[in-house]
């Protein structure tokens, strides 16, 4: 459990610093398409980091992570069903795994600011809520 803790530990540590780069691109006055790519690429990166989190805790625990297509979602999906994290989490995740998947598979001129930055503003309350649930399941 120790070795699971060090890991999740530098994922955290990545994501803290991810949410800063976020929040001091936000605080820019003008949103021009780099600054859009910017913030892009720290919401991609955080989910990411959740992900990696997630991977970790269920590979601990000896569960077998599909190797499908749809992983992602299955990934969220067996955290629901061994109780890493609870249904509303992973409903509000699902938001960041759809953007992931436009981020990875889209263009950056395309990203719509309007649709940008409410997952932006948003994101800081979402890890939180991730971390105080994740310590819930693994009694830290």
């Amino acid at each position: 459990m120790d070795e699971l803790l060090r890991e999740i530990q530098v994922d955290k540590e990545y994501i803290l610093a991810t949410l800063d780069a976020l929040r001091t691109t936000l605080e820019r006055e003008e949103k021009t398409v780099v600054e859009l790519a910017a913030l892009a690429t720290f919401l991609q990166n955080a989910y990411n980091g959740i992900e990696n989190i997630l991977k970790r805790v269920l590979n601990h625990k000896k569960i077998t992570i599909s190797t499908s297509e749809s992983w992602h979602k299955d990934l969220l999906d067996l955290s629901v069903n061994h109780q890493v994290i609870t249904p509303e989490l992973s409903k509000r995740l699902d938001e960041y795994l759809a953007f992931r998947h436009f981020f990875v598979h889209g263009y950056g001129i395309m990203l719509d600011k309007e649709k940008l930055l409410p997952l932006a503003d948003n994101l800081p309350d979402l890890w939180k809520e991730f971390e105080a649930e994740l310590k819930i399941f693994l009694n830290v």
